[in-house]
């Protein structure tokens, strides 16, 4: 059993200095000791040192401040004083490109957080936003370390504080590998991206006993707070993976498709894929007839690089799909109604989700491609109730908001208010494109015609053949395909097959679209 408690006694010459002091990094490089990796592995999780190996390039691994201990007497703590203070951080690179990473110790004191802990994490993140790049940590712990009392509680302070001063300025990515209680899981809310890991990762302010003696209610932790929880319900986690080395090689891939900071594109790659590549199957994929479902994953999939896409938030608020991609090697975001999922209808948690990921493609310079095919937003009391009005106006913001350039495309059903907010020309899309499927209208046919000639529809003697006359009028003189088109609302009416390789010209001419904004502090956007 390794003690890294105690420090051994000073060698007499500068030979033996240099023995003792590899022979220190090789305690500090072996973890406590061997009991305690192999209580970590019994649990199903890797150490700290194996999650960074599984996430940097090999070698690549530069870490700071490895000896350092805390400095806190009483409580028992005097006697232990292990190096590292029970968190790793350093810098490496994830397929040749510099990415900074902190990793919680959970052999250590569980994780849990300490003055010189925190310390350790300050520094490294202001380091990541000097640098200009991505940070990653890898969280595993008990929260704050109860023997430090109140100066635990100010290093999450410090914390949350770099997480907003490097928030739109470097991508923040929080892999959740273990618990997460209490203001800790405050942390991971406030990054851009938050990975868990089933069974073993769970995030939550209150754990289930305190739930139960408040309440009464009875929940397991993974019920309370685990991956699938936060990925399906809660929406706090953006990705759920079933083990550790799938996460972590699902981090990597992410930050393939992002810049370093706010002042970089994202990395351009080499396209096999012909840019002038027809899309034949979309002819098939979409039906014409605007109440008939389709999977628009697979419309995505035809459109892009290789059928790659990364998709955020897949299980939460499935009636949306934000998507990252490539359209001829340059990184895309996607914003696309799913049809499959109550028609595609925005509602309150689809609003959410689509303004923040608006958000963060503006923020790193990633152009956003959105595919209309809406039939408005969710009609209901809770809906109502629960601030449909203020939710969609989230994703009315970040789209007026956003300065990247912006393509659309009216697939079939585009109407009312639903219509503007999914980047309308109106709203400051750069261009506008519609299939000849498109219906862009304030609502549909049958409920519009309901409404300008419900006098005729009564007075008539045979009201059903009356109305379905008057729909059929309405359609062809406000419903016609080219109809917004006629109005210079939408540029172009295109062939579905031709999507592709228009998007990419598209993108392309706007490749140096430059945005003049307005002196302000920041805006204040819906909440």
């Amino acid at each position: 059993m390794t003690d890294l408690s105690q420090t051994p006694p000073a060698a007499s010459d500068a030979r033996g200095r240099v023995a003792e002091l590899h022979a220190i990094r090789e305690q500090v490089r072996r973890g406590p000791s061997e009991r305690a990796t192999e209580a970590q592995h019994a649990k199903g999780k890797l150490t700290a040192r194996e999650r960074i190996d599984l996430l940097l390039d090999e070698g690549s691994f530069q870490e700071v401040e490895p000896l350092r201990r805390h400095r806190a007497s009483g409580f028992g703590l005097e006697d232990k004083k292990p190096y590292t203070d029970g968190v790793i951080t350093g810098w490496g690179t994830v397929e040749g490109r510099t990415v900074f990473v902190y990793a919680h110790d959970f052999r250590i004191f569980g994780g849990a957080l300490g003055e010189a802990h925190a310390t350790k994490i300050h520094k490294i993140m202001d380091m990541a936003i000097a640098a200009g790049a991505p940070l990653v940590s890898l969280n595993d712990g008990a929260g704050a370390r109860i023997q430090e009392g109140v100066t635990a509680l100010a290093g999450y302070g410090g914390i949350f504080r770099r997480n907003t001063k490097a928030s739109g300025v470097i991508p923040q990515i929080s892999v959740m590998l273990g618990p997460c209680a209490g203001g800790a899981a405050y942390s991971p809310a406030l990054t851009d991206f938050v990975f868990m890991v089933r069974e073993t990762s769970q995030m939550f302010i209150t754990g289930p006993d305190v739930v139960k003696a408040v309440t009464g209610e009875e929940i397991t932790h993974n019920g309370l707070g685990g991956a699938d929880t936060h990925a399906a319900t809660s929406g706090v986690a953006h990705f759920a993976y079933d083990d550790e080395a799938t996460c972590l090689e699902e981090v990597r891939y992410l930050l393939s498709l992002l810049p370093s900071n706010n002042r970089e594109n994202p990395p351009r790659t080499e396209c096999s894929d012909p840019a002038d590549r027809r899309g034949e199957a979309l002819l098939d994929l979409v039906p014409a007839d605007g109440n008939r479902p389709y999977d628009m994953r697979a419309v995505i999939e035809e459109i892009v690089d290789d059928g790659e896409v990364l998709e955020v938030h897949e299980r939460w608020a499935t009636n949306i799909i934000c998507a990252l991609a490539r359209l001829d090697g340059q990184v895309v975001g996607i914003v696309a109604n799913q049809p499959r999922q109550l028609a595609g209808v925005l509602d309150i948690h689809a609003s959410e989700k689509a303004a923040r990921f608006v958000q963060m493609c503006d923020a790193f310079n990633i152009p956003i491609v959105t595919l209309l095919d809406v039939p408005g937003f969710l009609p209901g009391v809770d809906q109502e109730h629960g601030g449909i009005i203020r939710h969609g106006a989230k994703l009315l913001y970040a789209y007026c908001n956003a300065t990247v350039p912006r393509v659309s495309v009216v697939l079939r059903k585009a109407y009312g208010g639903a219509y503007i907010v999914m980047d309308s020309q109106s709203i400051g899309a750069d261009l506008t494109y519609a299939w000849p499927t498109n219906e862009i209208a304030v609502m549909g046919a049958e409920g519009a015609a309901g409404v300008i000639f419900r006098r005729q529809i009564a007075a008539s003697d045979d009201p059903e053949t009356t109305r379905a006359e008057l729909v059929k009028q309405y359609k062809a003189e406000l419903m016609h395909p080219y109809y917004a088109a006629e109005r210079g609302l939408v540029d172009d009416v295109i062939d579905p097959a031709e999507t592709r390789p228009v998007l990419i010209a598209a993108l392309a001419m706007l490749g140096a679209k430059h945005a003049d904004l307005p002196a302000r502090k920041h805006g204040n956007p819906p909440q």
